[in-house]
């Protein structure tokens, strides 16, 4: 039996206005099972909440895979570029790369958070 957004919405499961399925952590033992089947055959996030406020996130395998793969870039990016600073043998062109690098990584950072602030 499949489970879809619109039958489990029945059973106190609410789609928030970003398109996570939520559940208070009250209704959590009786909508369990259908917001964890929705969450792996939709491939839709799940939130548990407290008082309204998102407690836990559950995600499909492939996303939280995903986000550690790209954690990990990221990483080892601020890794390369600290390596390249703190080694006074580096070459000019590889202090400018790693510069470069480091502006990218916090520039897309501050685009982030300001579209995180906006919703």
């Amino acid at each position: 039996m499949t489970y879809t957004l619109a039958m489990a919405a029945d059973q106190g499961i609410q789609i928030a206005d970003d398109g996570v399925a939520e559940v208070s952590m009250t209704d959590a033992r009786a909508n369990l099972t259908p917001l964890l089947r929705d969450v792996r055959y939709g491939g839709r996030p799940a939130a548990f909440t407290e008082r309204g406020k998102r407690s836990a996130y559950v995600v499909p395998p492939e996303f939280y895979e995903q986000a550690v793969r790209d954690r990990a870039i990221i990483d080892e990016l601020h890794r390369r570029t600290e390596d390249v600073y703190a080694d006074g043998n580096s070459a000019a062109p590889d202090r400018v790369k790693s510069k470069t690098i480091r502006d990218a990584l916090h520039s897309a950072a501050l685009a982030v958070d300001a579209e995180t602030a906006e919703s």
